[in-house]
């Protein structure tokens, strides 16, 4: 890793990149939500979180009964935070150097959650390979990532100087296909609703947005469109990979 990447990751908490974690009983809104729509309803699979930043998907998996978790991160202040939340599935490594020494067919699902912008495109392609290797037959892998086509993707993809890229739900699929997976869902970023103030978030966001949705679709011909800052995707592990 060179010098400035790990300064940076180094301080992700001290420097304000990464907010101050605090307790959270009830989970957090968003990931409670993907975790009801994407994930196995069996207990028991094995999940891994790649740079899981101080363990909040974690928690949320925990709270929802699963069991067989871990988390890795190369930020020594996030994963003290995390323990810190007796948090004590994450541990301080390097993603690559994990996924080099893990054994192959471990996991049900694997998450790279807000990680895969900060690699180079020959790395991300690496990444993706290794992560095929490690998860089950037919596995699942999830992803966010910063979106190139969105609104205000770019306030994400230039929001953290450790970002390397943008991604649209086209290039997600390329890349995926590329290394051998299937299925490929991308998803548009609806606020969660978990109140009064985000039920009205979630009601403004497709009436501000159809203008532009509009707008574009005379441009393009075509009618589906992500908008929000950042995408979901899901893909699943090709029938026969090794």
């Amino acid at each position: 890793m060179t010098d400035w990447k790990k300064r940076l990751y180094d301080g992700y908490i001290s420097t304000g990149q990464a907010s101050n974690p605090k307790q959270n009983n009830d989970g957090n809104p968003y990931y409670e939500r993907l975790i009801a729509a994407h994930l196995p309803k069996d207990t028991n699979v094995s999940i891994l979180d790649l740079a899981c930043g101080h363990g909040d998907l974690i928690n949320s998996l925990k709270k929802n009964g699963y069991k067989n978790v871990l988390g890795v991160d190369i930020s020594a202040e996030q994963v003290a935070a995390a323990h810190k939340l007796d948090i004590c599935e994450v541990v301080h490594e390097d993603l690559n150097v994990f996924l080099e020494r893990s054994k192959e067919k471990t996991y049900d699902v694997v998450f790279l959650m807000d990680i895969i912008e900060h690699f180079e495109k020959q790395e991300i392609l690496d990444l993706f390979d290794k992560v095929n290797q490690i998860l089950t037959d037919k596995g699942t892998i999830v992803i966010h990532v910063p979106n190139g086509a969105g609104i205000f993707g770019m306030r994400v993809r230039y929001g953290d100087f450790t970002h390397q890229n943008a991604f649209t739900s086209k290039s997600m699929q390329q890349i995926l296909h590329a290394c051998h997976f299937v299925n490929v869902t991308s998803f548009e970023d609806k606020p969660p609703i978990h109140g009064l103030k985000s039920f009205g978030r979630r009601i403004l966001w497709p009436v501000l947005t159809f203008p532009l949705r509009l707008l574009l679709t005379a441009e393009s011909g075509t009618t589906t469109h992500i908008l929000s800052q950042n995408i979901l995707v899901t893909a699943k592990k090709a029938a026969g990979f090794k």
